[in-house]
């Protein structure tokens, strides 16, 4: 079989892969209707190009706004879809109309990442591993290798530095996790600017603003394990740069 296409419509960074880490029942959840993590038995196989996105949604709490974003999908042709800001409690995975939410909360309505699939990619869901409220890690198997995801809600500017550090040995345990021979797509809102002077093979020349202290932990953290920041090394429209905006767009990072 041919290797599976991955087309990416936003901030992607590649590498490698994962395991080991205790599988989430779903037992916690938001959502009453939760399906356990057990799917060995059916799944299958991606063998198609996938579409994969991220979006800073602000909150999944409003009424109607999942549907929104189900319909974006569609409009997007979007078969998964990372999210940053979900604002659910606990950990776990729903159904809905054809779509499968994976998410990754705390105990209060804040932070939150979850990743959205189509019904071209619930099959292929081999596991999903929720470390934290920042840091979410899913498994697809696909053809010749398995495709491993990690969406990401990074600590804002206003955020101390415990905060950044415990976000990043989370992120250093789901990447220690990987198996160099998989694929691995980071992405998310890592609250980040890497600007666009170019860094050795990590950061291209197509980033997004002046580089903040926030960028150079990033890409101090990519350098370590030799990650791209993939979305510097193409020229895009500025709509495709940014994940997040402020309330009256005055803001996109």
């Amino acid at each position: 079989m041919s290797k599976p296409k991955i087309k990416s419509k936003n901030d992607v960074k590649e590498g490698s892969c994962f395991k080991s880490i205790p599988v989430s029942s779903g037992r916690e959840s938001y959502v009453p209707q939760v399906t356990p993590d057990r799917h060995q038995a059916t799944t299958r196989k991606m063998k198609d190009k996938l579409n994969i996105a991220t979006w800073n949604i602000r909150t999944l709490l409003q009424k109607g706004k999942l549907e929104n974003i189900k319909q974006g999908m569609e409009r997007k042709k979007l078969n998964i879809l990372g999210l940053s800001e979900v604002r659910w409690k606990g950990a776990g995975k729903i159904t809905s109309g054809g779509h499968e939410i994976i998410y990754s909360g705390g105990t209060e309505s804040e932070k939150g990442v979850g990743i959205i699939v189509d019904q071209t990619v619930t099959k292929a869901i081999k596991g999903y591993w929720t470390l934290s409220d920042r840091v979410l890690l899913v498994k697809i198997a696909g053809k010749p290798v398995d495709l491993n995801i990690i969406q990401v809600y990074a600590p804002t500017a206003n955020s101390n530095d415990e905060d950044l550090d415990k976000f990043y040995n989370e992120l250093d345990t789901a990447k220690t996790q990987c198996k160099s021979q998989y694929p691995l797509i980071i992405m998310g809102d890592f609250n980040a600017k890497v600007g666009t002077e170019k860094v050795d093979d990590i950061v291209g020349k197509h980033g997004l603003g002046i580089r903040n202290e926030r960028g150079e932990k990033l890409i101090e953290w990519c350098q370590t394990y030799n990650i791209i920041v993939g979305n510097t090394w193409f020229q895009q429209p500025p709509r495709r740069k940014w994940t997040w905006k402020s309330p009256g767009d005055e803001t996109r990072n």
